[in-house]
């Protein structure tokens, strides 16, 4: 549990604040500003720096705009980013199963395309019974650099990540976490309360963020940054402003995210500050 004296450290530290512009299955009925193609996506990442995003989450589409882990498809998409920003942001691909695709899939995927950063559902990629294999695929992705980010739904989930890090298939003693606040609950709604649970079992000096459902995605992340942690938000979990209006594109809530880590006094962290802090350079 992390005490009083390391939170009022790490809310000291940069805030790191991730975009997630698409998701999986959202489409352009759901926004007509909804990125999907290489272009749209490297504008709308430019368009999230200039607010303060240092880490887009990044999903790519197939020819009927469904999910897909197409290694081509990544590269396009992460060439097409790069030479709109360069190296501003840093690309987080996803491996999100989605129900189309198998632990092995996902980590062939990752193996194959060697992204900067990825993001790994311990949940999909870990089953019971599937330690060794993942321990051999983690053990890979730390020869290549390649920067991991854990996403957890429950505290059930922190406790077997907790467990993963005991036993040395995950080999980071603190890797970068993720908690998804309320992706299970009717009508895919968030509550700062969602975050208690996690916080009550989450070791002292781990890097945490948040990423929050629905109407209360803003109040959400604003408790989540008081607390400590680090934000990912995007149209992927909610296309609303905390005004309840329509965002016109993900930088507007990359923004509001933004001020409120400004309004309590923390700074906001650039993409060399990640690199820095999970690639094996002095931390942050």
């Amino acid at each position: 549990m992390i005490n009083q004296a390391s939170t009022a450290e790490f809310i000291s530290s940069p805030v790191i604040l991730t975009v997630a512009p698409n998701g999986a299955r959202k489409t352009k009925k759901d926004h007509p500003a909804l990125p999907i193609s290489p272009s749209d996506l490297a504008k709308e990442a430019d368009l999230c720096r200039r607010e303060g995003a240092a880490m887009i989450h990044l999903h790519v589409r197939d020819e009927q705009d469904g999910h897909t882990l197409d290694v081509k498809r990544y590269r396009d998409a992460t060439a097409a980013i790069r030479d709109r920003v360069g190296d501003d942001i840093v690309i987080q691909a996803t491996t999100e199963a989605v129900g189309i695709y198998s632990a092995d899939q996902q980590m062939e995927m990752v193996l194959e395309l060697q992204p900067e950063a990825v993001s790994l559902a311990i949940k999909e990629l870990v089953p019971s019974g599937g330690e060794e294999k993942a321990r051999q695929f983690f053990t890979e992705m730390k020869s290549l650099n390649i920067m991991p980010q854990f996403i957890l739904y429950s505290a059930d989930d922190l406790r077997r990540c907790q467990a993963l890090i005991a036993d040395e298939v995950i080999l980071d003693k603190y890797p970068f976490l993720l908690f998804v606040l309320g992706r299970y609950t009717e009508g895919q709604k968030s509550h700062p309360m969602d975050l208690l649970p996690f916080i009550e079992v989450t070791p002292e000096g781990t890097a945490w963020a948040v990423c929050a459902f629905g109407s209360l995605e803003h109040t959400t992340i604003s408790c989540s940054l008081a607390m400590g942690g680090h934000v990912r938000v995007g149209f992927e979990n909610n296309m609303l402003l905390k005004d309840g209006r329509q965002a016109t594109c993900n930088a507007d809530l990359v923004g509001q995210a933004r001020d409120v880590a400004m309004a309590i006094g923390r700074s906001i962290a650039r993409a060399a500050d990640i690199r820095a802090k999970f690639c094996g350079a002095p931390v942050l």
